[in-house]
């Protein structure tokens, strides 16, 4: 049986941020990155709540949450008592808010009434997925809470607040946004209504995120990419990923390489393995073939190899290194984390939803193209 629901509701464009305004007598806890607070950006939308309501900021935010910073949260969330939450970022943000909600509201049996998401990135998708990523730091490895719970009840595209975000973020996050599509698509539990979300965002980022990236002021195309970023969150959401986020979480985790970078040194070589299984290799045509990127008649082994070439290409324009070595790591350490990086993909959360189950043999070959030299 298939599966599909929606359980945030979307508002998108300039007048976004006046849902806010009818939200009266509540505890507020508005979490968000460090460099928000006290900004204009943050101001705007405080300002939108209205001076029945107390707002109670946490700004102690990281790349990668860990969990000394969740912990810091669940404190000012115990003492707090909030009965909303709003989280203003990029994925890191609303991922630790999603992370204190969790734990703030099983520690302290209290129940937040509406989780409200406001991202300043396109790229996670974090504001109607289900699952926060956190960051063991002791142990240099990732896990994911994932809960429906979790999914933001209020999702706010505000494009004006992704128009500042410095070339690299635009570059990266729209590359995982790629990624988010190009894995659901051929996911396990893809449907009909994933793949047309999966299908549609690949089209959008594969024409459009190379624009952002040279003329980020362009508010059009901002607000396009932005809501990409929503639909393939959507889409992974319920159809699942694979190989490609199970093994850049290990990047992340070790070497310390931004997600979305991660995921698009690995993707290339994933289509590629994934391309075996006839039916993703076909899938993979299909969205090719909609998105303009070959002709009709183009043959999917060829697809394939131009969808490995498109990526490349982004990569490429946006000035985003495509392997380990380019990014600094030296080809000998990448080297000695080839086990770890194999254990670490297999027990990931993402790992089952890939079309084909790699053994380590195949898991070791993708990860050391990714090394390069």
């Amino acid at each position: 049986m298939s599966d599909f629901h929606v359980g945030t509701q979307i508002y998108s464009g300039q007048t976004a941020l006046d849902q806010l305004d009818d939200v009266q007598n509540q505890q507020i806890m508005l979490v968000c990155d460090p460099f928000l607070n006290d900004s204009q950006e943050l101001q705007k939308i405080k300002n939108h709540f209205n001076h029945s309501n107390t707002i109670e900021v946490f700004a102690d935010v990281k790349p990668n949450p860990p969990l000394e910073n969740i912990e810091a949260g669940v404190t000012v969330f115990s003492t707090f008592k909030p009965t909303i939450m709003v989280a203003v970022g990029g994925g890191s943000a609303i991922d630790t808010a999603k992370a204190i909600r969790f734990f703030g509201e099983k520690l302290g049996q209290q129940k937040i009434a509406c989780f409200i998401a406001i991202p300043t990135t396109s790229g996670t998708g974090s504001e109607v997925t289900n699952t926060a990523v956190v960051s063991d730091e002791k142990n240099n490895a990732k896990f994911p809470i994932i809960e429906d719970y979790l999914i933001p009840d209020i999702a706010l595209l505000y494009p004006e607040l992704v128009m500042s975000a410095p070339k690299s973020v635009s570059a990266f996050s729209g590359l995982d946004v790629l990624t988010h599509a190009l894995e659901a698509l051929v996911a396990k539990d893809a449907n009909l209504f994933t793949d047309a979300l999966a299908e549609k965002v690949i089209d959008v980022i594969t024409h459009n995120l190379t624009t952002i990236y040279q003329q980020p002021d362009n508010y059009e195309v901002r607000e396009l990419v932005h809501q990409a970023s929503s639909a393939a969150g959507i889409s992974f959401n319920q159809a699942g990923l694979g190989i490609t986020h199970a093994i850049a979480h290990q990047l992340g985790a070790i070497f310390h390489v931004p997600h979305g970078l991660a995921c698009a040194m690995t993707l290339p070589y994933v289509v590629e393995y994934n391309a075996q299984n006839p039916k993703a290799r076909a899938k993979y045509a299909a969205a090719a073939r909609k998105a303009g990127l070959i002709s009709g008649s183009t043959s999917d082994q060829v697809a394939i190899k131009k969808i490995i070439h498109q990526i490349k290409a982004m990569m490429r324009a946006m000035n985003c290194p495509q392997s380990l070595v380019k990014f600094g790591v030296k080809a000998a350490d990448a080297n000695e984390m080839v086990d770890r990086i194999i254990e670490g993909a297999k027990s990931d959360g993402t790992f089952p939803g890939n079309p084909i189950v790699p053994d380590d043999q195949a898991l070791a070959l993708i990860y050391k193209k990714v090394i390069g030299n």
